[in-house]
């Protein structure tokens, strides 16, 4: 299923009437081909037509781009720019769009060679401002064509979450398990996002999941779950006919229900009359969607399946959301940890939840029973958790959240998953984040965040920063993992 944005990019180049418009062409041919050398060439669409002054060049070049089917704007000053046509085509593009420019080539062709878009820039983002239009400018937004075409591949992933955030409807099946208000969801700041959501009863997921009972795709999906999990014919569980049922259920609702928005995520109540009701447990069918490109959060975590959501569109892999569960034991850390990796005791803590994980990003998955939940019910209707620890991997630990203030805060660390064995249950590992403790009580305890966090495998905080600063999270409400000696606002000089 493509629940992922496939991104277009196109360029149009600029430029201003006084400036030879050679500069741009030359210029722009030669982004078009080092972009298409180092990347993919599907990826961008170079339209024909130059904005000078006209605004009529600008009504024309937007035509292009439509009929092209770019979902994403690169405004590229070849020289000084034309500041009125270059932002109004930036205002009237729908999507997400960028500014760069290019840099001066050689000192030998510094007279009608000379462009001067370092200074077209300050123009540029000044205008832009006038007009209220936000557009992403790199760190460094003036260029090579070399250097250039890798700000147009590094806009990408900020291009997927813009896009996608802005055709996403969340289903959400609640409410809320009692005595969880850490998954509070305020929802006026999905609306601010672009976010649809549908919240519905798990009344009436329940009802859908019955009238699929003998749905004749069942032994497909069933005979595919088997697949994954390595079972042998005839030795498959009878649990995955109820979980191929439920699997189904999910999908076709999805289906049913996204409306007019391109792209869904899902997330719903997994206790405590889920079992009750179900006899089962959804946690494995919620990771085999996420393997297929549709995020589902347990526990109704409206922000959790959010965020998941977002880092799929960040990193184009899997994501896991998981509490952040609790300490490693001081002897696992002296064993296993201390002396063989760079981390601190307080750097250290496990990432859990009871089964949700991509199988592939498992050591040795298996399916199993929900051990909390099986205290207070039978085994056997808490069948459907997949279990295994984590493997090893960098990562990045990260939570977009609307908070108890209606604002949007967020928070982001790199790490990794350590090859050490967790010795427990559930989708588990062992996670390093350098200056966790410091991190953990003046970030995620001192901001108010969840127990849920969400997980990119890789290092992927520099594309989310910018991401995270594109859909309108004000920057100082987006927290790290400070460095030693780098105190937070309210952490004691003294300790």
């Amino acid at each position: 299923m493509n629940n992922i944005p496939v991104m277009k990019v196109g360029i149009v180049g600029v430029s201003r009437d006084c400036f030879p418009a050679s500069l741009t062409e030359n210029r722009l041919n030669a982004l078009v081909e080092a972009y298409s050398k180092k990347y993919s060439a599907d990826d961008i669409f170079r339209a024909p037509t130059i904005i000078i002054e006209s605004e009529t060049d600008m009504v024309k070049a937007l035509g292009e781009l439509k009929d092209a089917g770019c979902n994403a704007l690169c405004v590229y000053l070849g020289n000084f720019g034309p500041e009125i046509s270059e932002t109004l085509l930036a205002k009237h593009f729908d999507g997400p769009k960028m500014v760069i420019a290019a840099a001066e080539e050689s000192q030998k062709d510094l007279i009608d060679g000379r462009g001067d878009a370092y200074c077209g820039m300050l123009n540029a983002s000044y205008n832009l401002a006038l007009r209220n239009v936000k557009a992403y400018i790199p760190e460094n937004p003036v260029g090579t064509a070399e250097e250039c075409a890798d700000m147009i591949h590094e806009f990408l992933p900020i291009a997927r979450v813009a896009y996608g955030l802005a055709n996403l409807k969340i289903i959400s099946f609640g409410p809320r398990p009692a005595n969880f208000l850490a998954c509070n969801a305020p929802i006026k700041q999905l609306y601010n996002l672009g976010v649809e959501i549908e919240e519905e009863s798990e009344l009436d997921l329940f009802e859908a999941f019955q009238k699929h009972e003998g749905d004749g795709r069942i032994p497909e999906v069933a005979a595919d779950m088997a697949a994954e999990m390595h079972y042998e014919k005839g030795k498959e569980p009878a649990m995955l006919t109820k979980l191929a049922q439920y699997e189904l259920t999910l999908k076709d609702w999805v289906e049913e229900h996204r409306g007019y928005r391109k792209f869904v995520a899902l997330t719903t109540k997994c206790w405590p009359a889920f079992q009750d009701m179900f006899h089962f447990v959804p946690c494995y069918v919620n990771s085999r969607l996420m393997k297929q490109g549709i995020p589902v959060s347990c526990e109704v975590d409206i922000y959790g399946t959010l965020s998941e959501y977002i880092g799929l569109c960040v990193s184009q892999d899997e994501v896991t959301l998981l509490d952040i569960n609790n300490t490693v034991p001081h002897d696992m850390y002296e064993e296993s940890i201390q002396g063989k990796f760079d981390y601190k005791f307080t750097d250290t803590f496990m990432g859990f939840h009871c089964g949700n994980t991509c199988s592939n990003k498992l050591i040795n998955p298996k399916l199993s029973f929900q051990r909390i939940m099986s205290r207070t019910h039978p085994q056997d209707w808490c069948d459907g958790t997949i279990e295994g620890d984590i493997a090893p991997s960098k990562i990045t630990f990260y939570r977009l959240q609307s908070t108890a203030d209606n604002k949007l805060r967020a928070y982001a660390a790199e790490g990794e998953v350590l090859p050490v064995s967790t010795r427990s249950f559930g989708s588990i590992g062992v996670f390093a984040i350098h200056e966790m403790g410091r991190f953990y009580r003046y970030e995620l305890i001192g901001k108010n965040f969840p127990h849920h966090g969400a997980v990119m495998f890789g290092h992927y905080g520099k594309a989310l920063y910018d991401a995270l600063k594109y859909i309108g999270v004000d920057p100082s409400e987006i927290g790290y993992n400070q460095p030693a000696g780098v105190r937070y606002e309210d952490e004691n000089p003294f300790a």
